[in-house]
């Protein structure tokens, strides 16, 4: 049942979106660096229990960042997600989703 909300979720806020359709990935950058590196690593390629969010479709970004935002439990760090994702506004997800659309990791 769980499973099903959280697909739920996700379709119809991908559907309803309020967020500022294209975002700027250089902002989103900028802010990654400064709220998500810690936990997902460099250019979102994933670390320890957090998964890589590099590559995701800009829908799937926003809407769970959306959805984290509005205090809604989807997965095991639920709880620090959401704590991240409550101050974002709609544009600054809009601009991390751009960003991570095309970030890559890449080697030192």
């Amino acid at each position: 049942m769980r499973v099903l909300r959280y697909f739920a979720v996700i379709l119809l806020m991908s559907a309803f979106s309020s967020s500022v359709s294209s975002g700027d990935p250089v902002a989103g950058e900028a802010r990654y660096k400064q709220s998500c590196i810690n936990c997902h690593g460099m250019a979102g390629k994933g670390a320890a229990s957090y998964p890589k969010i590099s590559g995701k479709e800009v829908s799937y970004v926003t809407a769970m960042l959306e959805t984290y935002r509005d205090g809604i439990e989807v997965g095991p760090n639920s709880s620090l997600m959401i704590m991240m994702a409550q101050p974002l506004t709609d544009v600054e997800i809009a601009n991390l989703a751009a960003y991570l659309k095309d970030a890559v990791y890449q080697q030192p």
